[in-house]
């Protein structure tokens, strides 16, 4: 298919990696007015494909060769660093990475983009399967000034919010500390949801209460983990199709090496870990959330 050029400096088509539970959604968004040449390791995402502007394709090299602004969205420092150093086998291409990994690794590939003659900048996103399906995301760009706005036309596609988070590795520390917070906070309002349970409140009532008073947060109003008081969020799915226990985990490993390495004090971080690497070892595929079902049994 011919490529033309937006106004804005880019193709009309674009590449996707890594076609999960967030990436499916932010696909489709991009496809509402775009070509979108996509491939993720499993081919099971194929089947949940609603629009023709879709074009699966078989591996990754496939995609550098049709588009020369890929998006990623995968799960690990190891698995983006490899997809890169696939896609940057060629050069001129823009690598918007909106995985969720380690600021050093985005340090890392910025420079693998420069001594190949390509361009990376870091682009992670918050919002949760829901925002990635809603087209309402938020974005922490981490780009000098003239790239992210180059590319803030491609996110406001798939977001509501888009942060300009300064240089290279910006939008990744934003991520961290969004998500060692988001942690914590899912474990608190976990417990509290709890405790009245296991002292005969309703969790409905308590999240109704909770989310006009001063402990209101995103893990009460929106993405609540006690299951039937919301219905189209994974606790009322059996935990699942949402943020997976293994991948909070990830991010808070993520978030304890970096307060190691600038020497910051983050108690309720590790403990947090530490509760999330439990659940991990038979829950590591459900949604964060269901450390709620296990606070339940506690005695």
């Amino acid at each position: 298919m011919r490529k033309f050029i937006s106004a804005f400096g880019f193709s009309n088509t674009i590449g996707f990696i890594g076609l999960g539970n967030m990436g499916i959604g932010m696909a489709h968004n991009l496809a509402k007015t775009r070509v979108v040449y996509a491939y993720d390791a499993s081919p099971a995402w194929q089947s949940k494909i609603e629009s023709s502007n879709i074009k699966p394709v078989s591996q990754v090299a496939d995609v550098a060769a049709n588009a020369d602004t890929i998006i990623t969205m995968l799960p690990n420092d190891k698995i983006v660093k490899s997809v890169a150093q696939e896609i940057f086998k060629k050069q001129n291409k823009t690598l918007i990475d909106s995985s969720t990994i380690s600021p050093y690794a985005a340090y890392d590939l910025a420079k693998m983009a420069k001594d190949t003659k390509n361009i990376y900048t870091d682009a992670p996103v918050s919002g949760g399967v829901g925002g990635a399906k809603l087209g309402t995301l938020t974005f922490m760009v981490g780009a000098e000034k003239e790239l992210y706005d180059k590319v803030s036309p491609i996110l406001k596609e798939m977001g509501k919010n888009i942060f300009h988070c300064g240089k290279i590795g910006g939008g990744q520390i934003a991520k961290m500390c969004n998500n060692m917070a988001l942690a914590i906070q899912m474990i608190s309002v976990a417990e509290a949801l709890a405790l009245g349970k296991n002292m005969g409140m309703d969790p409905a009532m308590l999240s109704s209460i909770m989310s006009v008073s001063s402990s209101r947060c995103w893990s009460v109003d929106t993405y609540n983990p006690a299951p039937g008081v919301m219905p189209n969020v994974p606790s009322s799915k059996d935990y699942d199709g949402g943020f997976m226990v293994e991948l909070m985990l990830k991010d808070l490993g993520i978030a304890i090496e970096a307060s190691k390495k600038s020497g910051t004090d983050t108690q309720l971080g590790q403990h947090a870990q530490q509760i999330y690497n439990k659940l991990n070892e038979h829950f590591g595929k459900k949604d964060f959330a269901i450390v709620y079902k296990e606070l339940t049994k506690s005695k």
